[in-house]
């Protein structure tokens, strides 16, 4: 019994650090943080923002993992959402930036003006379908 144990916990965690890997890899390859961090002129802080990046990961799977509780006020739980959320924006943005989805659109929609609108409308949208999925 306590083999299988030890086989089943070697499986788990050799699975997590292979989808943890492939997620990092994922972010690497888009260049989510050199982006930002040209666009934001800290190119110099660009380690602290991949360690941050690494630790936060790590840091979420051990809480996901163990489950402890936090004795968190509702305005961190807030701004955690809000941060998770420009994350995720961001990760969608650069895949869709990758892909060349954006200026495949406008070329095909005939777009002259009103591009900033096109931006501002898929993150409006993306907020109310997140905000319809968490209340409903």
């Amino acid at each position: 019994m306590l083999i299988k144990q030890i086989a089943l916990g070697v499986l788990g965690l050799s699975g997590g650090l292979a989808v943890a890997a492939g997620i990092f890899a994922f972010i690497t390859m888009l260049g989510i943080v050199p982006r930002l961090a040209a666009r934001t002129g800290t190119v110099s802080h660009i380690y602290f923002y991949e360690n941050a990046i690494i630790l936060g990961g790590a840091l979420g799977n051990i809480w996901y993992l163990f489950q402890f509780p936090l004795p968190l006020s509702h305005i961190f739980l807030g701004a955690l959402g809000l941060f998770s959320g420009i994350f995720v924006g961001c990760l969608a943005m650069a895949l869709a930036e990758t892909l060349r989805l954006l200026p495949i659109m406008i070329n095909r929609t005939q777009i002259q003006q009103g591009f900033p609108l096109v931006v501002l409308g898929i993150a409006l949208g993306k907020m109310a379908g997140t905000l319809l999925q968490f209340f409903f």
